[in-house]
């Protein structure tokens, strides 16, 4: 995993930051889709965006999780690969 900085655009002072993960070979953490990666957005307010996905139609694989860093749900595009939203708790400084 590498954690990388970055500024708040509304707070310029306020440190964030994003993650690059690898997974295992053998993880199922990207089904349904048969690709061995996921993109990771990350989105404010994660159920009025997944309100919106519903009614234009996008799959939503899961239900919204909630933990300590944040929010997250995956979604699936028209090819069926998986996509996880995170809606990051920007109390949460530092992974």
């Amino acid at each position: 995993m590498a954690s990388f900085e970055f500024r708040n655009a509304k707070n310029p002072n306020k440190i964030q930051y994003f993650l690059w993960s690898v997974f295992k070979n053998d993880t199922d953490y990207f089904s349904p889709s048969k690709k061995d990666f996921m993109i990771n957005f990350r989105v404010e307010n994660i159920e009025k965006t997944v309100d919106y996905l519903r009614e234009v139609g996008t799959e939503i694989i899961d239900e919204i999780s909630s933990y300590p860093y944040g929010k997250f749900v995956h979604i699936s595009d028209p090819e069926g690969n998986a996509t996880e939203l995170w809606e990051a708790n920007n109390d949460f400084s530092a992974i």
